[in-house]
């Protein structure tokens, strides 16, 4: 048997039994993570991945649309009934449209949004990404830079992303941005 430590990371306590729930996944049956342009899955499903990366094309697409500035960039990776869930924040989006929404005001909200992955994790449909989430709230002192998990649900090809959940510390983010425990976010 083969076991591949993850690299520990500071995030609430739903990310740490989920890297908990990842790392004893993976004990058991170990993933491939080589930049090979097509790996198995683990499902018997090809996953395409970036060469010289080793993480799946849908992830890199996926921090590229966070990265950019259009919207539509993020709603366009999910199915059409597809679901975005931020767990820090409490909300669930469904379809492209609403996620693409949520995007938009993530960036009427955060200047210079940026996700920077730093492994990602195939276990059949699912990959288990871990990020740096990072940005400067609109109002606040200074940047945030937290760590993200985030479980991906992908379709049969793994073109197309089914869900995601998003767990990162919103605590951490308004204490390292200098604002109070309990700010919110100004109204739409």
């Amino acid at each position: 048997m083969v076991f591949r430590p993850i690299r520990s990371l500071m995030v609430v306590s739903a990310a740490a039994a989920l890297c908990a729930a990842a790392a004893t996944a993976s004990a058991a049956a170990p993933v491939t993570t080589t930049t090979a342009t097509v790996s198995a899955s683990g499902s018997g499903v090809p996953v395409v991945r970036d060469a010289g990366r080793g993480v799946p094309r849908v992830v890199s697409a996926w921090a590229r649309a966070w990265n950019g500035g259009d919207p539509q960039a993020l709603g366009a990776l999910f199915t059409a009934d597809g679901t975005y869930t931020d767990e820090a924040v409490g909300v669930t989006f469904r379809g492209r449209g609403e996620i693409a929404g949520w995007k938009a005001r993530a960036d009427t909200l955060i200047d210079r949004v940026h996700v920077t992955v730093r492994a990602a994790r195939v276990q059949g449909d699912r990959v288990t990404v871990q990020a740096v989430y990072s940005g400067h709230l609109r109002g606040a002192p200074r940047p945030f830079a937290v760590a993200m998990t985030t479980v991906l649900g992908l379709d049969r090809g793994h073109c197309r992303i089914v869900f995601d959940q998003d767990h990162y510390s919103m605590a951490e983010v308004l204490s390292q941005s200098g604002l109070p425990a309990d700010w919110t976010p100004p109204a739409a």
